[in-house]
């Protein structure tokens, strides 16, 4: 995990959110140095570990906003807490409004923690210097009275075309991912949920192909609709052109078609074996959040390169 800040910067259009992080663990701990929690008045996003210790985060992190003063708090997970981990969690709490996320240029945040001086210390000043020349991103970290922590770029585009049951239980499962930049489109307004997830871009076209050509060239495409027909306009259309994966959920018989269509339709043998039809992992059922969670597995352990939307020969069928 790391700085948030393109969703940062959208929440902070409503007003100042506090941001809680884990800025350092000892022993056994819920979560990573780097989890991060975003908190308003109202709601909140992300986790830092749940139970006992995110209830008195956000109670904390409310009472900054209040105040506007950051704090540093260092929780130990123990009784007092009615946890059994054993470890302790230091807990940043900071307040970010428009103003002071305006602030922030480049890759990386760094900044004196609560109290300690302003002035960066030789060891913040090296960590800096590897990014600039080396382009070394830092992971988050405490260094000498400053945090220090990369900024997160939604740098992976996931297309998701159908809201249908499956389309909705992958949005739900991908949406609170870092690093993933969601399109859910569909023919109808009325075939969406009305509490789509924050940062999922909703697009809503009569011929949902017409929105192909906005799409990435490093793109990740899911087609799911209601219409075997859409979904093979769909996959001629994103043949088309540049992409990083496509995966279409099917039968045995929708697929053996889709091949014999797509033929047809000018596309070759290569260019339709980089389909994977179906998707997600049979092992795990055919229920739409077992097919979401299949899906989810591949894309997350997609590190470099092109793979396949499911790591199996056979999976979800429409």
């Amino acid at each position: 995990m790391s700085f948030s800040l393109e969703r940062m910067r959208e929440m902070a259009e409503a007003g100042a959110v506090a941001r809680v992080v884990v800025a350092e663990t000892r022993g056994s701990v819920p979560r990573e140095v780097g989890a991060e929690m975003l908190v308003t008045s109202t709601t909140t996003e992300g986790t830092i570990g749940g139970g006992a210790l995110e209830f008195e985060a956000i109670a904390r992190a409310r009472r900054t906003l209040r105040s506007g003063t950051d704090c540093l708090d260092r929780v130990p997970l123990g009784p007092s807490l009615g946890q059994c981990c054993g470890g302790s969690v230091t807990v940043l709490t900071e307040v970010w409004d428009q103003n002071r996320l305006s602030e922030i240029d480049g890759d990386v945040v760094s900044r004196a923690l609560p109290g300690k001086p302003d002035i960066v210390p030789l060891a913040v000043e090296r960590v800096l210097a590897r990014v600039r020349n080396a382009g070394v991103v830092p992971a988050p970290s405490m260094i000498d009275g400053w945090m220090v922590e990369p900024v997160t770029y939604p740098d992976r585009q996931i297309w998701i075309w159908g809201a249908g049951h499956v389309g909705r239980a992958i949005v739900g499962v991908l949406a609170p991912l870092p690093r993933l930049r969601l399109f859910w489109a569909d023919t109808a307004q009325d075939r969406f949920p009305t509490d789509i997830p924050s940062g999922v871009e909703q697009l809503v076209a009569l011929n949902p192909s017409d929105l192909v050509t906005f799409s990435g060239q490093e793109a990740e495409h899911l087609v799911l609709t209601y219409s075997h027909a859409l979904d093979l306009e769909l996959c001629h259309q994103i043949l088309s052109r540049p992409f990083r994966s496509l995966g279409v959920i099917g039968s045995e018989t929708k697929w053996a078609r889709f091949r014999k269509r797509l033929a047809e339709l000018g596309h070759s043998d290569a260019q339709i074996s980089r389909i994977a039809c179906p998707i997600g992992d049979p092992g795990l059922g055919k229920h739409p959040q077992a097919i979401a969670l299949g899906v989810a597995t591949v894309i997350l352990g997609q590190a470099t390169g092109e793979k396949s939307m499911t790591g199996t020969d056979t999976g979800a069928r429409a």
